[in-house]
């Protein structure tokens, strides 16, 4: 039987692109030659290339094949390691669904909603699932600064409504400093959120399908020097990540419920992260965010879930190859 030959795609158009190399790393390294042929697929501004022995070649987007040193190569699927734009908010998977090539993880429309921050929360809210109370903007509006401080209960969080990493993202304490937190939220993209802070405990919830089972993987507690969870955080070291966290089974039961609810509410695929408030006072999880494609480098969550969940990270991109190609099927 011959082995699938998959484009493992990276790169991508924004300032995340440094984080998609560090994942598809990851993700090469734990998929067995033995079982796959895998190409690394980089997308840039300058042209999408596939690396063979060392060489770029032309991916022709006609029908994302490549006319490599020994012939034309027809890929089987996709496996999407690429943060930020155009993997993650849905334009490369609706170029995938026009060409018909299989891919792993959420479609089109999910990874589009989820992408966009305060759409995601509109959503959750609007299928019972708790959130901050937030303002969304565009960067054509005509913001009132002395209205948002009396609407919002502070301290917020300022972010761009589109991207990740917490890339252009603030927290004020105060309404002083508005004005510059707007403005470096709108750098990175033309509608912004203002969330309300959620007093509490901060946990990161892996979900996948694992051997075709619903799973969510053990819980990492989130804690930080910095003033919230920020790039520096997340990449540099300034934080500490408890996995498995340290909770109260009923507790874990309760955010694991309401993050399968969020995974099939979404119409997710593949794996997710999602982000949680747990606030001790209502007794309740509050849903921050919902990753796609979350990180899968050195210094991310999943692969530390995994391994705590005992089994080896080939288990998860095995899976996720399974998942994909058996949808194709269907």
């Amino acid at each position: 039987m011959q082995k699938p030959i998959i484009a493992l795609v990276t790169g991508g158009l924004s300032g995340e692109a440094q984080i998609s190399y560090r994942s598809a790393k990851t993700i090469y390294d734990n998929l067995s030659p033995e079982k796959y042929t895998v190409y690394l697929v980089d997308i840039r501004s300058n042209g999408w290339f596939c690396m063979i022995d060392g060489t770029e070649y032309p991916v022709d987007k006609d029908d994302f094949s490549v006319a490599g040193p020994n012939g034309a190569i027809y890929f089987d699927m996709a496996l999407i390691g690429m943060h930020g734009t155009p993997g993650e908010d849905g334009r490369l998977q609706g170029y995938f669904d026009i060409i018909g090539m299989p891919y792993t993880g959420c479609n089109a429309l999910s990874s589009a909603v989820t992408f966009n921050k305060r759409y995601t929360v509109a959503v959750a809210a609007f299928s019972g699932i708790h959130v901050a109370k937030s303002l969304h903007y565009f960067r054509s509006d005509n913001i009132d600064l002395a209205a948002t401080a009396t609407a919002l209960q502070f301290p917020v969080f300022v972010k761009p409504a589109n991207g990740g990493s917490s890339i252009g993202m603030s927290k004020l304490l105060t309404p002083d400093g508005l004005e510059e937190a707007l403005h470096k939220a709108f750098a990175e993209d033309n509608q912004v959120l203002i969330e309300e802070f959620i007093e509490g405990r901060e946990f990161t919830v892996g979900v996948c399908r694992l051997n075709g089972e619903l799973t969510v993987l053990p819980f990492t507690e989130i804690t930080t020097t910095n003033l919230f969870f920020d790039f520096e955080a997340k990449y540099q070291g300034k934080s500490a990540e408890t996995t498995p966290a340290n909770l109260d089974p009923a507790i874990r039961e309760r955010i694991a419920q309401v993050a399968k609810k969020i995974y099939h509410v979404f119409n997710c695929s593949g794996v997710v992260r999602i982000d949680f408030i747990y606030n001790e006072a209502k007794g309740e999880p509050y849903m921050l965010e919902i990753n796609t494609i979350p990180g899968q480098s050195d210094a991310s969550v999943i692969p530390q879930q995994i391994k705590a969940l005992g089994l080896p990270l080939s288990a998860l991109y095995e899976s996720l190859v399974a998942e994909c190609l058996q949808k194709s099927k269907n």
